[in-house]
């Protein structure tokens, strides 16, 4: 199986809701690093997954959306606690729908500091 990945950073703010979790119950900043892995079994006619260059203007339009923002205030974690396990699955959801990414399998692994990661992917 073949494998691409790509790996940006960049800081984004929020406050966990609906339990008692001490300090991350207030606004605070992580240092986000979203690692993006494709795998798939087949190249296309120029031998690429995927052109490393669409996913990443891609993935930079997506961190865009979240880079420097409070999640909290953003219209998928409206109301609900913004964890690190849905923004992993939001930020797949959003990359899937920017990508033409048929017939590979993408996962999305976010970083909220150098020893806690949450991921989700899926075949697309």
């Amino acid at each position: 199986m073949y494998q691409l990945a790509i790996t940006r950073d960049f800081i984004a703010r929020h406050f966990l809701i609906g339990g008692d979790w001490g300090d991350e119950n207030h606004e605070h900043s992580h240092h986000y690093k979203a690692e993006i892995l494709i795998e798939g079994d087949q190249l296309d006619q120029h031998g690429y997954l995927i052109d490393i260059v669409d996913l990443e203007q891609a993935v930079m339009a997506l961190i865009g959306e979240f880079k420097d923002r409070v999640l909290n205030d953003l219209e998928p974690f409206r109301g609900i606690n913004p964890s690190l396990e849905r923004f992993a699955r939001v930020f797949w959801e959003r990359l899937r729908d920017r990508v033409d990414l048929r017939g590979v399998k993408m996962t999305v692994k976010l970083w909220e500091n150098e020893r806690d990661w949450a991921a989700f992917g899926g075949p697309l």
